[in-house]
């Protein structure tokens, strides 16, 4: 996925892809609640905007898809008997998040923003965690890429359109905080968290 890795300004590091191998119900557990809170943004942004019904349209297919693969990951721990358990989030989208302007219409434009990294890194880690997984994950993975892909451009997409000035000075400082999230050290493990160490 070139685009998405020359959109990112950093890769997942080695340190979080070690640690699938040894926590894979947690990445799978997590990864559900993920896809879970995809679809849940997608259609919060859809009440919230309802004068927007070219957003409306793209966002209640895309919630759709987030949906599909929640269902497609639920499948998978059922038939591995892995309990779908409650795990606390990651910090990284409420990170992500305490960045977004409040005043319309640069909350929405941020809220585009921010989703569309979302995805990117979701699809970035997708990529990452394919050679360490056995083949059936790895297939699934795989199968994840284009459609993650698609949703990076759809949010960056809309956040051009809404936006009434150049977005890339709020990409740029999205982007770093993302990197910031990415790289930095995490006392738990979690399908966008930093690197796991042991807590001290």
């Amino acid at each position: 996925m070139n685009e998405v890795n020359e959109f990112l300004y950093c890769s997942t590091p080695q340190a979080w892809i070690d640690a699938v191998a040894a926590d894979l119900p947690t990445l799978l557990i997590d990864h559900a609640n993920c896809e879970k809170k995809a679809a849940s943004t997608a259609l919060n942004l859809i009440f919230r905007y309802v004068d927007k019904p070219e957003l409306s349209m793209k966002l209640s297919k895309l919630a759709r898809e987030e949906l599909r693969h929640f269902e497609q990951v639920l499948t998978l721990l059922q038939k591995r008997n892995i309990e779908f358990e409650h795990v606390s989030a990651s910090r990284y989208a409420a990170e992500l998040r305490k960045g977004v302007r409040t005043n319309e219409p640069y909350r929405l434009v941020d809220m585009m923003i921010v989703s569309a990294i979302v995805e990117a890194r979701s699809c970035e880690r997708f990529e990452a965690v394919i050679p360490v997984l056995d083949e059936e994950l790895a297939q699934f993975y795989t199968s994840l890429l284009k459609s993650e892909a698609r949703h990076f451009q759809v949010y960056l997409n809309f956040a051009k359109k809404y936006s009434p000035e150049d977005i890339q000075p709020r990409v740029d400082f999205f982007l770093a905080r993302d990197r910031e999230l990415v790289e930095s050290d995490d006392t738990e493990f979690r399908f966008h968290s930093g690197s796991p160490v042991k807590a001290a």
